[in-house]
This record gives C-alpha cells, structure tokens and sequence, in this order.
C-alpha cells in the first residue's frame, strides 16, 4: 500500500527538477506540423487570375454545410465564384473541400489563429482567402 504512493513521490520528485517545457504564447508561436489543416485559401494561376472554376464540388462534399458559393458566368462560358464564403464557426476542419477541388484551386494554411469577437467575423470570404 506505501510501495505505489511512494512511486508517485518519486516520478514527482524527478520532474521537479527538469526544465519547463512552456511557451510564451503572443511571442513565442509554436510551428504546426506540415499537414495541419488551418485556414484556406485559395490559389492562383500564373496570370493572377484565381483558378477556382465556380463548380460547386467543395460546396456538395462539404459534411457541415459550411461553404456557399454564388456562380458568375462570362460570355464564353468562364465560370468564376462571385462570391464564395466558408463559415469558419461551422466548418469541421476535414480537408474535404481540398480534395475535392478538380483544378486545385483550395488549399488549407497552417494558420491556427481564428479567434475573432463576432460570429460574422468567423465567415471567410473570397477576398480575404484571396490575401
């Protein structure tokens, strides 16, 4: 019954001593692994233009519906998102949009912080994916 407690002592003893492993947070930012999926944004092509292509798959496979997307098409049939916006609050992080995406205009950052003040501030919209 003294055996177990005073194996507790001990592993508390030893790491008494050993260095902190703490950060000091707003100065100090820890790295994300490679395939830590953040924030998207979106890609684009060699002329500046975005190559998203307005086909809505990200939008279909999304699981928590948080993705909308208003279609525009020019004469000449080029689509493009008018308007594309992902809710960060409702968004599950899963990376399903990413691969969905047949011309690879998605991707996910490792940006981590999205804290925000309001619910309308947690909608990413196309211009600021587009930064």
């Amino acid at each position: 019954m003294i055996i177990p407690l005073l194996k507790g002592l001990t592993v508390t003893f030893l790491e008494f001593f050993k260095k902190p492993v703490t950060l000091k947070y707003p100065y100090e930012k820890r790295e994300p692994y490679p395939r830590w999926r953040g924030l998207h944004r979106f890609k684009r092509k060699e002329d500046g233009k975005e190559k998203c292509v307005a086909c809505c798959l990200c939008e279909r496979v999304c699981p928590a519906k948080a993705i909308s997307i208003e279609v525009y098409e020019e004469e000449g049939g080029i689509r493009y998102a008018k308007s594309y916006e992902i809710d960060l609050a409702r968004c599950i992080f899963c990376g399903f949009c990413v691969e969905a995406c047949p011309v690879d205009a998605l991707e996910m950052t490792t940006e981590y912080e999205l804290a925000e003040y309001t619910r309308e501030d947690l909608i990413c919209r196309k211009d600021r994916m587009l930064r």
